[in-house]
Formats: structure tokens, C-alpha cells, sequence
């Protein structure tokens, strides 16, 4: 949750910049008045290289980011996209309002796709898989990627909060064909809200760029009131004001993550030797965001004791226990095609993953931790009956 713990002069100046350019806040056109001011463009080409992909682009939410990226698929009304049981509603919002139908599978101790239950959900309509680095730790993407490859299947990373994380030396968000971020101003880098996508190929792009503008191609021999297309679209472009403060976060993406990282260990030192806790598990050569330190304790009983003694300590948690009905499609009786896409009863339909989230407690990461933080949290858990 760092990206609004170090807004300071830096985006200031790039959103003076924009004004002092002559004040265009879209993204496209308006040349002979922006003095060479292209912020969204900036933007894109810089995370593109920060990132190792070959193209980005940015667009107006991580929701609207997971939205485009699937019009890019070209999918039917039946196809089936398959995600992670744990995630942000906004996942399985995007492929419902894709028209196609939502599946999700298991997740296991890393509290990401169990990819051993999603070959048991992959049926002849299947079409793509979206695999989400929850709370900044990398899904096993070794196997998924090569279960998307073996079965002709479109791989999408959900990388919302995974930006600046990698797997095996590969950064997150470049392992599928397309990886789609959120900059909401909770996340490890933000622009109050935006997003963006990473492409491996030229084809992907393009479609996704018209589609996230109105089907416009920005065909460069016509003006913009007369441009082609070639598809329909809708309206999820970023705006010059969103990505200058964009350009101001990116670079301080690794001092954040170095940051997160090195506050999760100083807690982790203290804590886990606590009876009774054990730590979420990473997939080998994972290099973690540490958006968050989570850990399983033996009940849900227990899991809101922890919660009760920290907030009573005036600390918090993160998602576990407190908002779990948000990420756990196991309660979202609200998206009737969730539901009929599992037999009708949601509430059993994810056993192990409603097991492993009920005991599961997750603890926010701060860039500015105050130094006596995980001593505070060492003495809340010392008094959850249980923990002792």
C-alpha cells in the first residue's frame, strides 16, 4: 500500500509540467499546442522498458486494464475464462463483461492458482487463463505458463500487485502473452487510478489500443475526426494528468519494493517464532513485492483473534480476515454467471481455498514503517489466545 506514501515534489513537478506545456490533458492530438508534451506515451515507453516487454499501454484502472486485454482475445459469447478463487472482484468482473464465462480454480498455500486443480477446470471452450500475484507474492507460473502452452491456452497475469516483482529473474506481468497492472493509489506504484498493459506481440496491441479508444487506429495519414477502424470499442484511455504522476512513481518503484521487502523481514524475524503461526509459501526463485506479510494460524477463530489484538494495538491487517468477502469467489452469489458457471452453490464449490483463507491473516507493508511497528506486532499476537 506504499504508492501514496511517497507522492512528494517529484509528481508535483511532472504535473506542473504538464501545464507549463500548454495545459493538453488528452492523450492524443492537440500537437501544435503541447509543446512536445506526450506524458501517456512517456509513461508507456518507460514502464515497457523497465519492464522488458516490447509494448505498453496504459489505460484509465487495472479493471479497465484486465477489460482490454481480454477484447484483445477476440472472445465468443461461451468462451471460458479461467482465474484464481482468491482475487479482487474486478477479475471476474472483466471476463463477465467480456460475455464470456467465468471458472475459477483452487489456490493453494502460496494463496495463488493451484495449478494442478486448474488442469481439472480446463474444458474444450476454454480459451484463456488469468493467474493473479495476490498481495505481491508471483503464482507458480512455471507450471501454469507451460499448461497454457501444452493446451493452446491465452495466458494473462493479473499483475495489480505484483508490479516490480519478478519469477526466476523474469519480471511479473511479461511471463503470459499479455500482463495487465493497477496504479489505484493503493498499490506499490499509483496514479490515483489507472493501469496498464504489457504485450508480446504487435497484433495483441494494436487491437487492444483501438478497442481501449473507441476502435480508433490513430492511423497517422488521417486526422483523428476522420480515422479508421476496424472494431468497436470503448472509452478506457489514460489521461496526461494520471500518467505525469505516473512518471514520477516509476522511479521510485525499486526504492518501494526495497523498501516493503526489508520491512516484511524485520517483522518476519520477530513473529515467526510465535506458536502456532506458519508462513505462506512462495514458488522457487520468487522475488516478492511484499505488499503484504501473510501467514496461516491454526483457526478462523484465531485468525480473528489476531485481527481483534492488533486493531487494539492500533495496527490493522490487510483483506485477511477483514475483507475476504471482496476476494473470495466463494461469496460472490451477487455475478449469476459465476454461480451457474459452478453448479449453482458457490459456498462449496472452493474447499480448500475457503480452508487455507479462513486461517490465513495478512499484515499491510509500509515504505515508512515507524520503527517500533514490529515490536507492536510481536506483543498483539503474543495475546491472541491460541498464539501462546
Amino acid at each position: 500500500m506504499p504508492g501514496f506514501e511517497v507522492i512528494g515534489k517529484e509528481e508535483q513537478s511532472e504535473v506542473n509540467s504538464v501545464f507549463a506545456s500548454g495545459g493538453i490533458l488528452f492523450r492524443h492530438g492537440f500537437d501544435q499546442l503541447r509543446n512536445g508534451c506526450y506524458k501517456v506515451k512517456d509513461f508507456e515507453r518507460n514502464f515497457a522498458e523497465i519492464m522488458g516487454a516490447p509494448y505498453a499501454l496504459a489505460v484509465s484502472s487495472g479493471t479497465a486494464a484486465l477489460r482490454v486485454a481480454l477484447a484483445a482475445l477476440e472472445l465468443k459469447a461461451g468462451d471460458e475464462v479461467i482465474t484464481q478463487s482468491f482475487t479482487f472482484v474486478a477479475t471476474v468482473e472483466a471476463i463477465i463483461e467480456s460475455k464470456a464465462v467465468p471458472v475459477c480454480a483452487e489456490i493453494d498455500e502460496t494463496l495463488n492458482m493451484d495449478p494442478n486443480d486448474l488442469i481439472k477446470r480446463i474444458t474444450p471452450k476454454t480459451k484463456a487463463v488469468i493467474a493473479v500475484h495476490m498481495l505481491g507474492t508471483p503464482s507458480r507460473l512455471v507450471e501454469i505458463k507451460k499448461i497454457c502452452d501444452e493446451r493452446g491456452l491465452a495466458l494473462i497475469e493479473d499483475t495489480a500487485w505484483g508490479c516490480g516483482g519478478s519469477l526466476a529473474n523474469t519480471k511479473l506481468g511479461t511471463w503470459g502473452r499479455m500482463g495487465t497492472f493497477s496504479f489505484d493509489f493503493a498499490k506499490t506504484i499509483t496514479t490515483g487510478e489507472g493501469g496498464m498493459i504489457l504485450f508480446k506481440n504487435e497484433e495483441d496491441f494494436k487491437k487492444a489500443a483501438a478497442w481501449h479508444d473507441h476502435g480508433h487506429e490513430n492511423n497517422p495519414k488521417l486526422p483523428r475526426w476522420e480515422d479508421s477502424r476496424s472494431s468497436s470499442g470503448f472509452n478506457f484511455r489514460m489521461s496526461e494528468l494520471q500518467a505525469a504522476v505516473g512518471l514520477a512513481q516509476l522511479k521510485k518503484l525499486q526504492t518501494v519494493v526495497d523498501a516493503q521487502r526489508k520491512n516484511k523481514d524485520l517483522i518476519w524475524k520477530l513473529i515467526s517464532e510465535v506458536k502456532g503461526i506458519e508462513a505462506r509459501r512462495a514458488p522457487t526463485n520468487a522475488y516478492e513485492t511484499s505488499d503484504a506479510l501473510v501467514f496461516f494460524v491454526p483457526s478462523n477463530e484465531i485468525a480473528k483473534g489476531c485481527r481483534k489484538a492488533l486493531v487494539e494495538a492500533g495496527l490493522a491487517t490487510k483483506i485477511l480476515p477483514e475483507a475476504v468477502t471482496w476476494h473470495f469467489a466463494g461469496t460472490w452469489v451477487h455475478m449469476p454467471e459465476l454461480v451457474a458457471a459452478h453448479g449453482g452453490d458457490l459456498k462449496s464449490a472452493f474447499p480448500k481455498s475457503q480452508e487455507l483463507l479462513s486461517r490465513a491473516v495478512s499484515l499491510p507493508i509500509r515504505v515508512n514503517m515507524a520503527e517500533n511497528e514490529p515490536l507492536k506486532i510481536l506483543e498483539a499476537l503474543r495475546k491472541v489466545e491460541g498464539l501462546r
